[in-house]
């Protein structure tokens, strides 16, 4: 980790100063792989990629403290020679990605469903709010927050309450196995099965069920992974293939097959046509299929599920899912654009008046990423 003279951060801080005193628009940014996700930001850049490295590592404890600025890639490579890892699977999209953005955007892995998410390993944080003023809230360790917990709410925030300068993560030890089985299965039986075994003692990490709408003969299919104990994976993958008929896949190829699920390269996330959008929809796992027009891929055990559709599909989209109580995000935006089209759906009342609240008292000036959410 390259190592940052100890002013960076003054420097930071002055810029924000400066930048609230004239009420102008910062747009934070750190490697811009995420650039795509959420409304576009105003402002001048301010790049935390010049503020990085890790300032404390305890494997024994289970906890990295590191500057925002650093590389992902980066971090997770050393947490493996320690047989350590994020079990929630950050994605990357593209290199260069940054420890900060994986904090502000919120977005989770395919294990998301069974370890938790981002804000779920989050332990403390420093930041610059719009006062020009460095806060610390949070810790080191899993028991010492009394109140709100702020330093969680800065995950998925996406830049527009502060400044993530630091941030102390909780991490894990990779699993002592793990292994994949592939199941041919229609999108109904595929939810069933899943609803079932996800009632059942098995140790159920991250599953995914695709088609692809390309090819008129392409199979429907249904992978799932399982992790924890080699007797209780060896077990679990005797009996769901018994149950369901399933084949276990070579580690070698599945491994690298969930990264690209991780960071939409499978096939699936290339789009059928260029003016399509990419419509993210959370929902219940319980909730059944939805009857919408494009491919879908669907994770996290029925949660979270993938269309492709044309923007001009979003109240029907956004109704359908709204009906089973989820909510959709326009993730990614075709070659046309979605004019007029919000990316995420509107908050309840509630959510709303936290958010605004939140935002007025850690950026009174409204100077941090304006627009992005």
């Amino acid at each position: 980790m390259s190592s940052t003279p100890p002013e960076y951060p003054g420097e930071l801080i002055e810029r924000v100063r400066a930048a609230a005193a004239a009420r102008t628009p910062l747009h934070i940014t750190g490697g811009r792989t995420k650039a795509f996700y959420g409304e576009a930001a105003a402002g001048e850049p301010l790049s935390t990629t010049g503020w990085s490295g890790i300032v404390s590592y305890e494997p024994t404890e289970l906890v990295v403290t590191v500057r925002a600025g650093t590389p992902l890639a980066d971090l997770e490579a050393v947490l493996v020679e320690r047989g350590q890892c994020f079990p929630f699977e950050p994605p990357h999209f593209a290199p260069g990605g940054t420890v900060g953005g994986m904090v502000a955007a919120g977005l989770s892995g395919p294990a998301r469903a069974s370890v938790g998410s981002v804000r779920d390993y989050v332990l403390g944080a420093r930041f610059i709010n719009g006062r020009a003023e460095l806060l610390t809230f949070g810790g080191q360790v899993m028991k010492n927050v009394a109140g709100y917990d702020v330093s969680r709410v800065m995950a998925g925030s996406m830049g527009t309450l502060g400044l993530i300068t630091e941030v102390s993560l909780k991490v894990l030890p990779v699993a002592p196995a793990e292994a994949t089985l592939v199941f041919a299965l229609g999108q109904h039986e595929a939810l069933e099965q899943l609803h079932r075994w996800g009632g059942q003692p098995l140790p159920l990490n991250a599953s995914c069920w695709v088609k692809d709408e390309t090819q008129a003969s392409a199979p429907e299919l249904l992978f799932v992974r399982l992790r924890g104990a080699a007797a209780a994976v060896d077990a679990a993958c005797e009996r769901m293939a018994r149950e369901a008929g399933g084949t276990r896949m070579d580690n070698a190829v599945a491994g690298p097959d969930w990264a690209d699920c991780r960071d939409q390269r499978l096939p699936f996330f290339h789009a059928p046509s260029p003016d399509l959008c990419l419509w993210r929809l959370s929902v219940p796992q319980t909730a059944p299929v939805l009857t919408l027009p494009g491919a879908q891929l669907i994770e996290w055990q029925g949660a979270q599920r993938w269309l492709w559709a044309p923007a001009a599909a979003a109240s029907e989209i956004r109704a359908a899912t709204a009906a089973v109580k989820g909510h959709a995000t326009l993730f990614r935006v075709g070659a046309s654009g979605a004019p007029g089209v919000p990316r995420f759906d509107r908050a309840d009342a509630a959510v709303e008046i936290i958010t605004q609240r939140l935002r007025a008292e850690f950026d009174p000036a409204g100077i941090f990423n304006p627009g992005r959410t």
